[in-house]
């Protein structure tokens, strides 16, 4: 993945953007901080389609006796 400056980017955007097509994303940055990436589409959707780890959990099938229960009270605090 390749770094390049914000106005490098803009002058070459047409190469920034073939680059990201053929698989090499990169990154965009402004006074030396990194602020974007540039990534192909195909690329883009891939990535957005993976769900987040509270989706996979809330999407488990998990019936209430799977869970353990509930311990009850807090715990000592003596070493």
């Amino acid at each position: 993945m390749q770094e390049i400056q914000l106005r490098d980017a803009k002058a070459t955007l047409s190469a920034v953007i073939d680059q990201a097509k053929q698989g090499e994303p990169s990154i965009i940055t402004r006074h030396g901080r990194p602020e974007a990436v540039l990534l192909s589409f195909e690329d883009w959707q891939r990535l957005s389609r993976v769900p987040s780890f509270g989706r996979l959990l809330m999407a488990a099938p998990v019936a209430a006796d799977d869970l353990p229960s509930p311990s009850g009270g807090l715990r000592s605090s003596e070493l």
